[in-house]
């Protein structure tokens, strides 16, 4: 490899996901075999601007790989939005001779890298994470597997009770922008209704679906409803709506909240969190940079990063198909 990098930074940026941690292990240990050094930056990119630095070795990140969150913190800066606060943010990585920076995070980090790079030309790599599953070119975001199987756990325990007792759940996941966790979680844990972002009809197939229940004498359903849903301004609203219009139901509503985004990561994601930041060391060995690693076909791939920002939306009409045929 044509190594023209001495110093790695590292950083965490945005909402954090389980496997954050795995992914800065492999970063730091890739430097490492690399024979590069690596400095974590601590609070993204606010304690980018405020130098809040430390060097790390392989030693540093021992015991990590099996926790959630992120060791390094995160945080929402918008000071970094300015040109101002870029500024001051590149200087402190002079300051420091950083030759080049792996972001871990989403949406919103990513286009600050973008900004970022455009201005001072800085090598930089992206490493997606986001329970959300929302980051277009990967198939897979980090803490998104751990998620969801915190999600379907929730709704596994919860339909214990809606079945004794003839209840009607609403069970709200997380899911702003993408229904990838609800439909999975709702599927695999055998929903009679999922409703997400990405469709507009969710109401009305609503309201025929617990037709067809109460007909066939069903009384205890679970719906799940993503978080970022339409239908109404939020969930209690939307199961306040169906109790008015269908009398007869004894209507709860689960919000999982935060749940999802903390825990052990699963050993799928501490799996891709490996290969991911291995990859984003060795992209930018090799000269690569404004690129997101991701995984397609299970094959680590480079991704431009301004594609995975502004890519097209993953809504898996399969998914929708495999909910309708396997709910009735």
């Amino acid at each position: 490899m044509a190594n023209k990098i001495k110093k790695i930074g590292v950083l965490t940026s945005g909402g954090d996901a389980p496997g954050m941690n795995a992914a800065i292990r492999a970063v730091v240990r890739a430097c490492k075999y690399y024979k590069i050094d690596c400095v974590g930056i601590y609070r993204g990119y606010q304690g980018l601007m405020e130098g809040d630095f430390e060097e790390l070795n392989a030693r540093s990140v021992r015991n990590i790989i099996n926790k959630g969150g992120t060791f390094l913190k995160s945080a929402r800066s918008m000071d970094f939005k300015t040109k101002e606060g870029r500024k001051r943010g590149y200087e402190q990585l002079t300051k420091n001779n950083i030759d080049a920076l792996v972001l871990i995070g989403g949406d919103g980090t990513f286009t600050g890298g973008v900004y970022f790079s455009q201005e001072f030309d800085l090598p930089i790599v992206g490493i997606p994470a986001t329970i959300d599953n929302d980051i277009s070119g990967t198939d897979f975001t980090l803490g998104y597997d751990t998620a969801l199987n915190t999600a379907i756990d929730a709704i596994d325990k919860i339909r214990d009770t809606a079945s004794s007792h003839n209840r009607l759940f609403f069970i709200e996941v997380m899911g702003r922008d993408a229904g990838d966790i609800a439909f999975n979680s709702g599927i695999g844990a055998g929903a009679e209704e999922i409703l997400v972002p990405e469709e507009t009809d969710g109401l009305q197939r609503l309201i025929e679906s617990l037709k067809r229940s109460r007909e066939a004498g069903k009384l205890s359903s679970i719906i799940v409803v993503a978080e970022g849903e339409k239908s109404g301004k939020n969930i209690f609203e939307l199961a306040e709506y169906v109790g008015s219009h269908m009398e007869g139901y004894d209507i709860r509503v689960s919000v999982l909240g935060h749940t999802q985004r903390g825990g052990s990561p699963s050993c799928f994601d501490r799996v891709l969190a490996s290969k991911l930041g291995v990859g984003a060391v060795e992209a930018l060995l090799e000269g690569d940079s404004k690129i997101m690693i991701g995984l397609n076909h299970q094959k680590v791939v480079r991704v431009p990063l301004k594609d995975a920002i502004d890519g097209e939306a993953k809504y898996d009409k399969e998914l929708r198909r495999v909910a309708n045929i396997t709910s009735v």
